[in-house]
């Protein structure tokens, strides 16, 4: 059937109109990069290995749907994940590669104190939007304007963690320490002592151990002689805290068990076993349950299959910060990273929590603080179960003022 000259004319501006549509949309798409300076290898490698993981997810959704659309352009997101060792030598390493050599405007995740300083040295010079994870204060403030910060850290997690404790076990009067080596570990040791002293807890030991430490007789023995009630790894790696209690139980130690930076149970459980049970953790959530949203639980049964564990704290923020920088993008209409930093503390979006925003200039001097929940958990057999929740009352504010 041939045919005629109106139909092939329709059919022609109909394949115009295909070929438009397309390049207006996937044909034009720009690649906009995201970076992740993340442990890979090492003690922490889970941790590193879980972001990365929640981080790819939501790249993954965010192109199916789309992609990130501002100034009249859409961006297809590209996620560069690096192992940074948890040190500052391969975070300095990491951030050349990161900055210098792929270009990246955004970080997505950087995890560890250390690493993330060395990144942040070049980000904030350069113009790059940083998120991180790090625990330590120095990494915040008015000097760093283009940083933010995906996850609760000490000023969210220890007052209600220790002070929960507290309340539970009234009795306690004496609190070892023992931290990594690092900056991480000397930062979060001041803010540990300080809040278990104004809860009338005081600290009788307080030492540091390398990371890739894998022998803890020596100071367990130091520890156990000591008789604390509570033994508060702060910000230990998962793995070498269960080393340590599970010698501490071999020397007849028991007490208090506490992990303010622990995440999640299973990588307490492979080396600690038994000894870890009642441990208190201080950024663990169970996503599998009732408390959980719909999607955090729908990520944490998948990640049990890949993985081998469920989602947590620190993996579930790189899913956060990609959503983050999604809506910052689109609300500044624009893919530079200085505009974008200004409009971040203006919005609520939808992060893996429901709505959240970025807060607490009161307790930083700008607000840079993601605002999620802050949840006290305990490890009981083979689970995470939640024990307390508190959501911060600013994000409270900030989505009411946002109906």
């Amino acid at each position: 059937m041939q045919m005629n000259n109106i139909q092939k004319l329709s059919m022609a501006a109909a394949i115009a109109a295909a070929f438009a549509f397309s390049g207006s949309s996937a044909f034009s798409a720009e690649t906009l990069k995201l970076g992740m300076s993340v442990p890979l290898s090492g003690a922490a490698a889970s941790w590193g290995k879980g972001m990365e993981w929640a981080g790819q997810k939501a790249v993954e959704k965010i192109n199916a749907e789309g992609g990130v659309k501002a100034g009249g352009k859409t961006y297809m997101l590209k996620l560069i994940v690096l192992d940074n060792k948890y040190n500052a030598a391969e975070g300095t390493k990491v951030a050349h590669t990161l900055i210098n050599r792929e270009g990246v405007k955004f970080i997505a995740g950087a995890l560890g104190t250390a690493p993330t300083k060395a990144l942040q040295s070049i980000s904030e010079r350069k113009g790059v939007l940083l998120m991180t994870t790090a625990w330590g204060r120095s990494v915040k403030g008015p000097k760093f304007p283009l940083t933010f910060t995906q996850a609760n850290t000490p000023a969210e997690v220890l007052p209600q963690l220790y002070g929960y404790i507290k309340k539970a076990h009234p009795d306690v009067k004496t609190v070892a320490l023992f931290n990594p080596n690092d900056a991480s570990g000397k930062e979060i040791e001041k803010d540990a002592r300080a809040t278990w002293a104004k809860l009338g807890v005081k600290v009788i030991i307080s030492d540091f151990f390398e990371r890739g430490t894998t022998q803890f007789q020596s100071v367990a023995t130091k520890i156990s002689r000591a008789k604390p009630d509570i033994v508060d790894m702060s910000s230990g790696p998962p793995a070498t805290a269960g080393l340590v209690f599970k010698e501490l139980a071999v020397q007849g130690w028991k007490g208090v068990k506490v992990v303010a930076a622990g995440t999640a149970a299973t990588s307490f459980l492979k080396t600690g076993g038994k000894a870890v049970d009642g441990t208190y953790l201080g950024v663990a959530s169970n996503f599998d349950s009732a408390t959980a949203t719909a999607i955090q639980r729908s990520l944490s049964a998948e990640a049990r299959k890949k993985l081998g564990e469920p989602m947590n704290a620190l993996f579930i923020s790189a899913w956060d910060s990609v959503m983050a920088i999604k809506a910052g993008i689109e609300k500044a209409n624009s893919a530079n990273p200085r505009e974008v930093a200004k409009v971040l503390p203006k919005i609520v979006f939808a992060s893996s929590y429901g709505p959240t925003a970025f807060g607490a200039a009161h307790e930083y001097g700008s607000p840079q603080q993601m605002l999620v929940p802050s949840i006290v958990s305990q490890i009981k057999g083979n689970t995470v179960v939640e024990v307390a929740r508190s959501v911060p009352a600013e994000l409270k504010k900030k989505i009411e003022m946002a109906k």
